[in-house]
């Protein structure tokens, strides 16, 4: 455990990153920001709490500590768009998802100040991901790299309608083997919830940089509405018994992907 991530560490071929777990904003930054950025609202509360269950897989577990409204770990460092022509939050956004202003004015960081911010806190959660991915391919074939979202299902800034209770994302099956995509979909689809794969969200930088099947390391983002398990306004407060409901879909989904990844045949990277 550091300051900038926790870090529990399993021997089985899973890890679980929650890059948008983090709600704190360091001290000397606060002063620049908004009353309404200060609640740091888009996180994607309560993520740790609702993945427990990956414990009893043995996983690896690391989830971040600084709000993504410092800087966003699933953005590219030199901040390029992962979905051109669509509205999107940047690496240190200026905007909440519901378009409010983050600083106060003439407070938003400047080139310099973004570069400072991802050497000091973007690169050592991508450079704790790296050693732990190395870690467990000394020991693994294939390993399954799961990255954990959550986001409010109504946000009309960002997309139409209310999105689908669970939104997987593989770039479109280029971030696993098929084999492990289709596991989790099949896991997914017979749930009681509205699911879509590869639809508005398609996995952030994480799962696209990470992701190299031919490495033998198999990357899935699961976006999934805040509304199956917590309440969307603040207080953000966990519904234990929306959590428990979601769970077990969350765990054959983890589980099939799991299972689908310990049957592929030897990475020849």
């Amino acid at each position: 455990m550091t300051e900038l991530y926790s870090l529990e560490r399993g021997t089985s071929p899973l890890l679980i990153s929650i890059p948008h777990l983090g709600t704190e904003i360091p001290a000397e930054l606060r002063p620049n920001y908004t009353e309404e950025a200060l609640t740091v609202a888009d996180t994607d509360w309560h993520l740790d709490r609702l993945y427990a269950f990956a414990k009893e897989l043995n996983a690896t577990i690391i989830g971040a500590r600084i709000s993504r409204y410092v800087i966003d770990l699933n953005r590219p460092s030199n901040d390029e768009s992962l979905y051109p022509g669509q509205t999107t939050t940047g690496l240190c956004p200026n905007e909440t998802f519901r378009g409010e202003p983050i600083y106060k004015p003439n407070s938003a960081p400047g080139a310099a100040e973004k570069a400072r911010r991802v050497a000091q806190y973007w690169q050592p959660y991508h450079d704790a991901l790296r050693t732990e991915l190395t870690r467990l391919r000394e020991h693994h074939a294939n390993v399954l790299l799961w990255e954990a979202h959550s986001i409010a299902s109504v946000l009309p800034r960002l997309f139409a309608d209310k999105l689908p209770d669970l939104n997987l994302g593989t770039l479109d099956g280029r971030t696993c083997a098929s084999t492990v995509q289709d596991a989790a979909i099949a896991a997914m689809a017979t749930s009681p919830y509205t699911w879509i794969a590869n639809g508005r969200f398609k996995g952030g930088y994480i799962t696209r940089n990470f992701g190299a099947p031919a490495a033998g390391i198999h990357a899935i983002q699961l976006e999934m509405c805040q509304s199956t398990y917590m309440n969307e306004q603040a207080p953000f407060d966990y519904k234990s018994d929306r959590a428990e409901a979601v769970q077990p879909t969350l765990h054959r989904m983890v589980s099939a992907a799991l299972d689908a990844v310990t049957h592929l045949a030897p990475a020849v990277a």
